[in-house]
């Protein structure tokens, strides 16, 4: 199918369906989740060009129009602008982790020009007119999260050779860029238009952590548990959005660190069919379909598939249906628009 026409939409955004889900109960009907999409398909979601203004409001009431349109029940923003590298290029396709701001030393860390997420108003997030479509709330995600940010300053293999070598100086700099991403959304959570918090901040390769998983419970596990009992204190769910392997830090993610719900799913890492049997209603599952089976397979396939994890958690719950990361330019629209039917026709 070339035409972007969508299917009939049976219902209005209702965050209180996201909720639930979020609650590890049972929504109403099936809900939709995606980290984001792009450009293109939130010109042909809402009928829209992209917005040639940059302002944050008319930027936004554009994405929200797209997320709506295609059924979902909350929009995906940023607190604000802040941001920890400088140098790297923006909209850039590909990124190597040793692409960094070259933080290895004392000398580096103490010179290093901070941006403060202080500095940046939120005053936007208090009103929603013009901006969400009624019944939708935001979903605010971070600059990155503790572990990639690092990455992003010091680079992963001299990453892993300080850990050895300086392993106070990577405590420092753990705890500069948690304490900052925990100011960023302190300055957001109080606000009833956000509905929860995203921690995304990928976290291994397809067997392993980047880190040893006691390396991860020393410098990156304590600050995300910071930001998820923030979000608590403010009666807010925080999901996890995590590339990679993750079999050896789950009990970590659930009953230590609390986080309500967890995103990205490859079926050569752990199928989400799978992922979903082995939680057990310990957290709720988002998303989960596999990018590369969206690509690769028919659309039959990808709605059959859909409405088999809709079945397979309609009275169980905790389940959100959407990708397995995100919706990038490269999937199918056919294949993207059979995910749509399934959550638009299943019946609860």
């Amino acid at each position: 199918m070339n035409s972007y026409e969508l299917p009939p939409l049976m219902k209005k955004p209702d965050f209180e369906q996201m909720s639930r889900v979020l609650a590890r109960g049972v929504p109403q009907r099936p809900v939709l989740f995606d980290l984001f999409m792009n450009n293109t398909l939130y010109e042909r979601l809402t009928g829209e060009p992209c917005p040639a203004d940059a302002d944050w409001k008319v930027r936004t009431g554009w994405v929200a129009r797209a997320f709506a349109a295609a059924g979902y029940d909350y929009v995906t923003t940023h607190a604000s602008a802040f941001s920890f590298a400088k140098h790297r290029r923006a909209q850039i396709k590909t990124l190597s982790l040793n692409d960094s701001e070259n933080m290895t030393t004392w000398e580096a860390f103490e010179s290093y020009s901070w941006d403060d997420p202080g500095s940046y108003s939120t005053d936007h997030y208090a009103s929603l007119e013009g901006v969400l479509p009624e019944g939708m709330k935001y979903m605010v995600m971070g600059p990155g999260g503790v572990l990639e940010n690092i990455i992003s300053l010091v680079g992963y293999e001299e990453l892993c050779y300080l850990i050895y070598e300086e392993p106070d100086l990577v405590a420092a700099i753990s705890d500069k860029v948690g304490s900052l991403l925990l100011k960023y959304y302190e300055a957001i959570v109080g606000y009833d238009s956000v509905g929860f918090i995203c921690s995304n901040d990928d976290w291994g390769f397809k067997t392993q952590t980047f880190l040893s998983p006691d390396d991860m419970r020393k410098y990156i596990f304590p600050w995300h548990k910071k930001i998820v009992r923030l979000a608590h204190e403010h009666g807010k769910p925080v999901m996890l959005h995590s590339c990679g392997q993750y079999r050896r830090v789950l009990d970590d993610v659930i009953d230590d660190i609390g986080f309500d719900a967890r995103h990205s799913y490859e079926d050569t890492i752990v199928p989400v069919e799978e992922a979903y049997e082995e939680y057990n209603g310990r957290i709720a599952v988002l998303g989960g379909l596999d990018m590369n089976f969206l690509c690769t397979s028919d659309v039959a396939a990808v709605r059959a598939r859909a409405e088999a994890m809709l079945e397979r958690t309609k009275t169980r719950g905790a389940y959100a249906l959407g990708t397995g990361n995100s919706v990038p330019e490269y999937i199918p629209w056919p294949s993207y628009r059979a995910i749509l039917e399934a959550a638009q026709a299943y019946g609860r």
